[in-house]
């Protein structure tokens, strides 16, 4: 991983630094003042930060530094983190959308699909979208993200980032799921009742759980609505275990930073989840 960011990481630096100038480079690479931290103290301090959510003063003594040394480091690593795309067992990485539903068409996979959200800081009383972020099924400031896996619970993809207040499907048809599903007609994806609509579109291509009965209907009905709901539920699962796969690194149990960073911070665990995963 050191080797595969170094490359990344030193011309962003580099690009940065000419910014900053205003010309190219006068001397030679190493001269000046010694770095406080080599790019692979760097790398090890950003995955404390994202699988324990160490204190940045903590790892700031143990690698006596300044606590902004150690601040700037996980912010200059994370991003190259979130872009590195989502490992898969065939070898290319996913990055989008796209990518993930040309794979699922092109190995006969049938994508899970679902959403989830993390507690976030309240934004600051006066501020625009302040409701925004109140989930009506949490009752908590919220920020939702949806996560596709295949069968085996591997992640493939988080994305669809937005404040709690706005439904999965809304986000999804926004990131545009719809034409997706049209360019991939042989794409499958298991999803919950809350993507009804999707499935109304496209009923050859989403399964979700069959509507309840009536109340007056015979006991064959609603055992047969029982057994598929069961059938739908334990083949979507699948989804929920990578959800709570992500949901183990400690900042994304409850997300105490600027909210703006919340979704580089997901991505960057998932497509570390998902190096892991490949390997199943």
């Amino acid at each position: 991983m050191v080797a595969e960011l170094a490359g990344p990481w030193q011309a962003r630096r580099e690009s940065a630094l000419r910014e900053r100038r205003g010309r190219d480079r006068l001397r030679a690479e190493g001269a000046g003042h010694p770095r406080g931290l080599v790019f692979t103290d760097r790398v090890l301090v950003t995955l404390a930060v994202l699988r324990l959510s160490i204190p940045h003063a903590a790892l700031a003594v143990l690698y006596s530094v300044d606590r902004s040394t150690i601040s700037r480091a996980v912010a200059e690593v994370r991003p190259l983190l979130a872009g590195r795309g989502y490992a898969t067992p065939a070898g290319p990485r996913l990055h989008t959308l796209a990518d993930v539903f040309a794979y699922a068409a092109a190995r006969g996979i049938t994508l899970r699909i679902d959403g989830s959200e993390i507690q976030v800081r309240r934004p600051a009383a006066g501020r625009p979208g302040r409701r925004a972020f109140v989930s009506g099924k949490k009752k908590q400031n919220t920020l939702k993200f949806t996560k596709i896996s295949d069968e085996r619970g591997r992640t493939l993809w988080d994305g669809a980032f937005r404040p709690g207040r706005m439904h999965d499907q809304t986000a999804l048809q926004t990131d545009g799921i719809d034409d997706l599903l049209e360019q991939f007609p042989d794409a499958q994806a298991e999803m919950d009742s809350g993507y009804r609509g999707l499935r109304r579109d496209h009923p050859g291509q989403v399964s979700v759980p069959p509507l309840k009965p009536r109340k007056n209907a015979p006991a064959e009905a609603v055992a047969a609505w029982e057994q598929a709901r069961h059938a739908q539920s334990s083949a979507r699962i699948c989804v929920e275990h990578a959800i709570a796969g992500s949901k183990h690194w400690r900042p994304l149990q409850r997300w105490t930073g600027r909210r703006e960073n919340l979704p580089e911070t997901i991505r960057a665990i998932g497509s570390l989840v998902s190096d892991r995963a490949a390997t199943w």
